[in-house]
């Protein structure tokens, strides 16, 4: 058994891979007409307006709202989940989905095998008995243990997490369906996370790539009016679903982290729990500070790696003699992947900050172009802001030997985190 465990991390580090590297990045500014243009060309997803956005902080905010729609679901339901596990909560998503599969509502769930290893046969028995059709997002076969190069696809995983209620209604962002989500995030118990409502023409992005997904792991591909209605405005917000799968040799998400980097004139607020740039989104960071936007990046002081997060910290210096300012958020932890620039243009969603995101997993993440719901996300980050400690050069320059044996031979992994 032992060999063969080291077998697989061999395979998983030999397949590892990274995104393109960018060597010039046009000066774009935010304000400027060209900008819409070249963050739709990089990442393959159209701004549309006539959306209305609702921000949802942690479970009390979001479960509730999810259940509602959940439960007056007229014709389909879709949901990919990377992480769904035993608990509460998950027992009471899965009745809901359940009561609606027995009054005629097409559900589709998607998990994945990795995150969702821990999801309790007895949930999957119940929605399945009921009519409900789950999934998983590439499991491991047996031909993966006869044949193991065939195991490299399941270092790829579907971390986006998408909720769609009858092609109408949306949700995405960090959450898992998880007793650890569930209360207000300022709790040792509790994560803290922020997630999206989604009404208007954004949903059916949002849709597609739920669809992509599904596509993959069943071969089957969902369509017509009750998965994709039309969709009228709903409010008068201009925002696209990007969605990344780097294993077709897109890296949209990464573009649009680096981009929106590039664009920024005034301010950079970044929460992110997986806060490992490369050295193209360093300098980025850095250029930022120089031309005189203020940087901050608000990640966890604790985690449920402690292998990330020092190789997370590894990375501090550079960005702290550039300027960036760089906090550690204390209570518990924090799970938020949010990005505000200039207190206009935002995104959330499943993206951290780190390769096995930009390169290697499918993401999902919801960008705005909207005073109101960029102020309230800075609005949240600077009440983050209360229960964290801000991390000095000198503080990061005096971490113990440990800690930095641990970044030294970390680095052959680092990739893989």
């Amino acid at each position: 058994m032992r060999r063969l465990k080291w077998l697989f991390a061999i395979i998983l580090l030999w397949g590892c891979a990274s995104v393109l590297k960018v060597h010039d990045i046009p000066e774009v500014r935010l304000d400027q007409a060209a900008f819409f243009p070249t963050i739709e060309a990089h990442t393959n997803a159209p701004i549309l307006a006539g959306n209305h956005i609702d921000v949802l902080r942690n479970g009390d905010e979001t479960f509730p709202v999810m259940l509602r729609e959940i439960k007056h679901a007229q014709s389909t339901i879709t949901m990919a989940q990377y992480l769904y596990e035993d608990g509460a909560i998950a027992h009471e998503f899965a009745e809901a989905f359940a009561d609606r599969c027995r009054a005629g509502v097409s559900v589709n769930i998607l998990l994945d095998d990795h995150g969702s290893q821990k999801a309790p046969s007895d949930i999957i028995k119940m929605m399945k008995d009921f009519g409900c059709h789950v999934e998983y997002f590439r499991r491991v076969k047996v031909e993966g243990i006869i044949f193991p190069w065939r195991l490299l696809r399941y270092n790829y995983r579907s971390h986006r997490r998408i909720l769609v209620i009858d092609g109408r209604v949306g949700f995405t962002g960090g959450y898992g369906i998880s007793e650890a989500w569930t209360g207000n995030g300022r709790t040792p118990e509790h994560w803290r996370d922020t997630n999206a409502r989604i009404e208007g023409p954004a949903v059916k992005f949002l849709q597609s790539g739920f669809a992509e997904s599904w596509l993959e792991a069943t071969g089957v591909v969902i369509g017509g009016k009750a998965f994709f209605p039309p969709l009228e405005a709903r409010g008068d917000v201009p925002a696209q679903i990007v969605k990344s799968s780097p294993t077709g040799g897109s890296f949209q998400s990464y573009m649009l982290f680096l981009l929106s980097i590039n664009s920024a004139q005034k301010t950079i607020a970044i929460t992110n729990p997986y806060f490992i740039p490369d050295e193209v989104m360093t300098e980025a960071l850095v250029k930022a500070v120089a031309r005189g936007v203020k940087v901050f990046v608000l990640a966890p002081a604790k985690i449920d790696s402690q292998l990330a997060y020092t190789v997370s910290r590894g990375h501090y210096g550079p960005l702290l003699r550039g300027g960036v300012q760089i906090f550690e958020y204390q209570v518990c932890l924090l799970h938020a992947k949010t990005m505000v620039v200039d207190g206009v243009w935002a995104t959330l969603g499943s993206t951290n900050f780190d390769n096995r995101s930009f390169a290697l997993n499918q993401e999902i993440n919801l960008t705005v172009y909207d005073h109101a719901v960029a102020t309230r996300l800075e609005e949240i980050f600077h009440e983050d802001l209360k229960y964290a400690k801000q991390v000095t050069y000198e503080e990061w320059k005096s971490r113990g030997i440990y800690e930095r044996l641990v970044e030294l031979f970390a680095f052959p992994v680092k990739d893989q985190l």
